[in-house]
């Protein structure tokens, strides 16, 4: 088939050895690429129970049918492994050169499974591969470790993936940074990454693949980057995600001080308006990206910092921690990015602990004479360093908000903001109730990216403050779409810059590969990898109580802003993911039962 190699490549890094693996035409269909293909090998090659920070827990990456192609922002991949945060699946998209590098390696996937017997450097070679010893590289920061792994091997053109010292010291929010910072930032896998003793991935590639219609996909092309610089893109383009604090704020949706307020007196200061008038050094555009949503920001003020920056890292290191100073910020992400942390476990485990500090279940005693309270900009970049280097409180704190809380207890659990064990991202479930039920079902825990359930909270088809039972059709939807823009992969920026998305999705899919795909097959699909995803989780412990959202969001109502007295009943929940049970058809305790199985192929998957 067209658009793929139709091969995965194997490692381990144990004995250094590697072999290919068919993945034949069938396989390449129900799966797609990126997210879904990944899940589909993630079953496969990682054994139910296997430890998160074990040898047997895989770590892949999968690039996609369309990467390579002229069509924008398809220059993404897709990193998955078994959670250190979680225990469930874990997965992250990442828009870079690296993308189209792995693709030109001649692999379709690339997993990587045992540990090395010394810190390593895997070097893939269009197809060719060698260990080699990194001990020189350990301590160093991801930028420097991706510009001396380029040096060393004496070609720019190499694409380098590479875990900091937070993925080093198995900081189960560590993230796999690449191509000069970019972050597959969420659900720890650089830890996994730093499990196996591998410090960095380099890639290159001559392979190419073949496109079955080039002129028909070319024309489509052109036409889909117009349509991606017009009205639909504007927000992205003009102030990035960064837009979206003074919105959140105004709509009361913009979480404060780990999610006691959604309303932040300091939203002004942090407002993408501001930063762009202010902060603002230029805006950076992912590779084969037309929108340009990055916007690269300096500190004003000091020592001259820069970083990229978007909505959830100014929430997680700035209204969550009630920090409202720009340079502040700028620098915490910053540091993230260098140290290799996701901003927003990083940031909302810090907030918790900040909570722990002003109910005096930490103390002076605990933090070394740190006073860690909300606001103080100073303690929080102390407390990133610390959590990477696991001096002091910062080893628990590594440990993510949800094994935290067992080490200091207190009720801490009451307001540890997570789901299944991954932090919230930066949307207040009380105030937006369909994306309350789209985070408390998400396979890979709190997320906002594996379906956009807020879209329908933002526009005027419900009413976002109240809970019904229509919800659960909604989120079903809005996964599967979510599921086929990430296994393809799309940019999600993208996705109202399409007339129907659906039928120009199986368009160039068809014009890719040259296999006829309807929009029911594309649909279908979708439903497949989600259910595919629980199948997954439902190997590795997932039960009917993992569900839910955090004690806080039913037991406390908003108390400023817009939708102050709004609140979240455990009732209200339960009787939306029920309905969301429904509109999958499993069953009532959210099993998949045999008849569902069938209808999607998944009965007898493991024979293709």
């Amino acid at each position: 088939m067209d658009g793929y190699h139709g091969r995965a490549l194997i490692i381990d890094l144990a004995t250094g050895r590697h072999r290919w693996q068919p993945l034949p035409d069938t396989v390449q269909r129900r799966y797609i690429g990126g997210v879904g293909l990944g899940t589909h090998l993630l079953r496969e090659h990682c054994p139910a129970g296997a430890d998160s920070l074990g040898p047997e827990n895989p770590l892949i990456f999968v690039g996609s049918p369309l990467t390579g192609t002229r069509l924008t922002t398809t220059s993404k991949f897709a990193v998955l492994a078994k959670s250190p945060l979680t225990g469930l699946i874990g997965d992250s998209l990442s828009s870079s050169f690296l993308a189209n590098e792995l693709k030109r390696t001649g692999a379709d996937a690339i997993v990587i499974t045992g540990r090395a017997s010394e810190p390593s450097l895997l070097v893939i070679d269009d197809g060719s591969v060698s260990l080699r010893p990194a001990r020189h590289l350990i301590g160093l920061s991801t930028s420097e470790t991706e510009a001396l792994v380029k040096e060393e091997l004496g070609d720019s053109r190499f694409r380098v993936a590479c875990i900091g010292p937070a993925g080093e010291r198995l900081v189960r929010f560590a993230s796999i940074a690449n191509d000069g910072g970019r972050q597959a930032g969420r659900t720890g896998l650089g830890a996994v990454m730093g499990s196996k003793n591998l410090k960095a991935i380099a890639l290159r590639g001559s392979q190419e693949v073949r496109i079955a219609n080039p002129a028909a996909l070319n024309e489509y092309a052109g036409r889909l980057r117009r349509a991606s610089l017009g009205p639909a893109t504007e927000k992205y383009r003009v102030l990035g995600t960064m837009a979206n604090v003074a919105v959140f704020d105004r709509l009361g949706t913009l979480p404060t001080r780990n999610f006691q307020q959604s309303t932040f007196d300091g939203a002004e200061r942090l407002a993408g308006e501001a930063l762009h008038a202010s902060r603002l050094v230029k805006d950076a555009h992912c590779a084969n990206c037309t929108i340009g949503c990055e916007k690269v920001l300096e500190t004003a003020h000091g020592p001259k910092v820069s970083a990229r920056m978007e909505y959830e890292s100014l929430f997680a290191l700035g209204s969550l921690c009630g920090v409202d100073d720009p340079d502040a910020v700028i620098r915490a992400v910053a540091r993230c990015d260098a140290l290799g942390m996701d901003t927003m476990s990083a940031g909302a485990t810090i907030a918790w602990a900040m909570e722990c500090w002003e109910r005096g279940v930490i103390t002076e005693a605990d933090t070394g004479g740190m006073r860690l309270r909300f606001g103080d900009a100073e303690a929080l970049l102390t407390c990133l360093d610390m959590i990477a280097e696991r001096d002091g409180i910062g080893g628990v704190l590594a440990e993510g908000s949800r094994r935290a809380t067992a080490q200091f207890g207190g009720g801490s659990d009451a307001w540890a903001m997570h789901v299944k064990g991954l932090e919230m991202p930066g949307y207040e479930p009380r105030s937006l109730k369909t994306m309350a039920l789209g985070l408390a079902v998400s396979p890979r825990g709190a997320c906002h990216n594996r379906s956009s359930a807020y879209d329908a909270d933002f526009s005027s088809d419900v009413d976002r403050l109240s809970a019904d039972e229509g919800r659960g059709v909604i989120v079903a939807r809005s996964e599967d779409h979510a599921a086929v823009m990430d296994s393809l992969i799309w940019c999600k920026f993208l996705r109202k810059a399409f007339d129907d998305f659906w039928s120009e999705s199986a368009q160039a899919y068809e014009w890719v590969t040259g296999e006829a795909m309807t929009v029911a097959d594309l649909q279908t699909a979708g439903e497949r990898i989600n259910t595919a995803k629980k199948l997954f989780n439902l190997s590795h412990g997932w039960t009917r109580a993992d569900d839910t959202l955090p004690p806080r969001v039913f037991e406390q109502t908003l108390p400023t802003g817009p939708a102050a007295g709004v609140g979240l009943t455990r009732e209200e929940l339960d009787m939306m993911v029920r309905s969301y049970y429904r509109a999958r058809g499993w069953t009532e305790d959210g099993r998949v039962p045999a008849e569902k199985l069938a209808a999607l192929g998944l009965d007898d998957d493991r024979l293709l």
